[in-house]
C-alpha cells in the first residue's frame, strides 16, 4: 500500500526533564517511545507478547474550515506529544509505546488526507499495534473507521463494529460533493448501509445548543444512541452504564472517538467550538473507562485540539493526560484477564 502525505517524526522531537537516567522507576514517556517508519513495514518488527502502542497524527483542520469552525487543529498532534512526553511512565517493559509520525493535508484535500489516514491505520493494525490518532480534525474519523474495518475484512467475515463517539455533536449533517467535520457519521452511515453492515453508533456529551431538531431527528431515525450532556449526572451514572455496556454487548468491537470540545470550555479552550456547559473531564474519564475495560476497544482517537486558541495549553494537557490514563486503563484490564 502506497502511503503519501505521510511524515516520520524526528528523534529529536521526543526531549523532556531526565530525573535519574539509571532509575527505571523515573522515566517519562519521552525516554520510552520508539519511532516508526509506515512506509517500511518489513522492517518494523515487534514482540507480540507485549501491548504495543502506536500514535499517529492527522495534520489537518480542512474539515474544521469547511464546516465554518475555527480552524487551528492541524496543529494539535505536536502540542498533544509535547505534554505527553512528560508524564511518567507507570507501567512495565510488557508494553511498548511507538510513533509513526504524522498524516498531512496537502492543499485542500481533506479527501486524501482521510484515504492516507485509512491505510495507515490498516498498516498499524495488521502489525498488531493498538493505534491512537492524535488530531487534528474530527474529519479523522472517517478514514479511520475505514482504515479498522479494512483490517477487519481481512479477519473476520463481516465484522460487527460499533462506534462510541464522545462529542457535543453528533456530526450528522448532510453532505452533498464534500464532506466536513461534521458529516463524518453521516458518510459512515451511507457506506455502511451500502456494503450491508449496520451502523451501530452512540455519542455521549450532546448539546442540545449544538445540534438543530433536524440533526437530533436524524440521529433517531439512524437509531443512534445518544445521551445529552445534561443528563450525565450523578443519579444517572448507573443508567448512562447500562446503556453504554447494552451497546458494547451488541458488538463485536468498538471504535472509540473523542472530540475535544466535549468537555467544557474551563478545562479545554482550545478547540474549535468552545463548549461553555461542556462536561467535567473526570465524568467523560469514568464513562471512557467504562468502554475500555469490555477489552473490546480496537482503536482510538482524539480530536480537534487546536493549540491556537489553548491558553496556557490547558487543553493539550488535558488530552495528554486523558492518553497517558487510556493507556493505563487498557493494561489494567488486560492484566485482569490474565488473572
Amino acid at each position: 500500500m502506497l502511503l503519501k502525505n505521510y511524515i516520520v517524526t524526528d528523534a529529536k522531537f521526543w526531549t523532556g526533564r531526565v530525573d535519574d537516567p539509571n532509575d527505571l522507576d523515573s522515566l517519562r514517556m519521552h525516554q520510552i517511545i520508539q519511532l516508526l517508519d509506515l512506509t517500511e513495514p518489513k522492517l518494523m518488527k515487534f514482540e507480540l507478547s507485549k501491548f504495543n502502542i502506536c500514535f499517529i497524527g492527522f495534520c489537518c483542520d480542512e474539515g474544521i474550515i469547511r464546516n465554518l469552525g475555527r480552524k487551528g487543529a492541524k496543529h494539535g498532534p505536536e502540542y498533544i506529544r509535547k505534554e505527553f512526553a512528560n508524564l511518567p511512565v507507570t507501567f512495565g517493559n510488557e508494553v511498548k509505546i511507538y510513533d509513526a509520525g504524522d498524516i498531512f493535508c496537502l492543499g485542500n484535500n481533506m479527501e486524501e488526507a482521510q484515504e492516507q489516514l485509512e491505510i495507515a491505520i490498516e498498516i498499524i493494525l495488521d502489525n498488531k499495534l493498538f493505534p491512537i490518532v492524535l488530531g487534528g480534525g474530527h474529519e479523522l474519523a472517517l478514514g479511520h473507521f475505514n482504515g479498522i474495518i479494512n483490517h477487519l475484512k481481512n479477519h473476520t467475515k463481516n465484522p460487527g463494529i460499533g462506534i462510541i463517539n464522545f462529542d457535543a455533536h453528533l456530526d450528522l449533517r448532510p453532505y452533498k460533493n464534500k464532506g466536513s467535520s461534521g458529516t463524518i457519521f453521516s458518510q459512515i452511515a451511507d457506506n455502511c448501509f451500502f456494503e450491508k453492515r449496520e451502523f451501530a453508533y452512540m455519542c455521549l456529551g450532546v448539546q442540545t445548543s449544538a445540534n438543530t431538531l433536524s440533526l437530533l431527528k436524524k440521529a433517531d431515525s439512524l437509531k443512534v444512541k445518544y445521551i445529552l450532556a445534561k443528563d450525565c449526572v450523578e443519579s444517572n451514572f448507573a443508567n448512562i452504564s447500562t446503556e453504554i455496556n447494552n451497546f458494547i454487548n451488541q458488538n463485536e468491537y468498538i471504535y472509540v472517538t473523542i472530540c475535544s470540545d466535549v468537555f467544557n470550555s474551563a478545562f479545554a479552550p482550545g478547540v474549535s467550538a468552545m463548549q461553555p456547559f461542556g462536561m467535567n473531564p473526570e465524568i467523560v474519564l469514568k464513562f471512557i473507562k467504562e468502554v475500555l475495560k469490555s477489552n473490546k476497544v480496537v482503536s482510538i482517537d482524539i480530536a480537534e485540539v487546536s493549540p491556537r486558541f489553548d491558553q496556557d495549553k490547558r487543553t493539550a494537557k488535558l488530552v495528554a493526560v486523558i492518553i497517558y490514563a487510556i493507556i493505563n486503563t487498557i493494561i489494567e484490564a488486560k492484566q485482569k484477564i490474565k488473572e
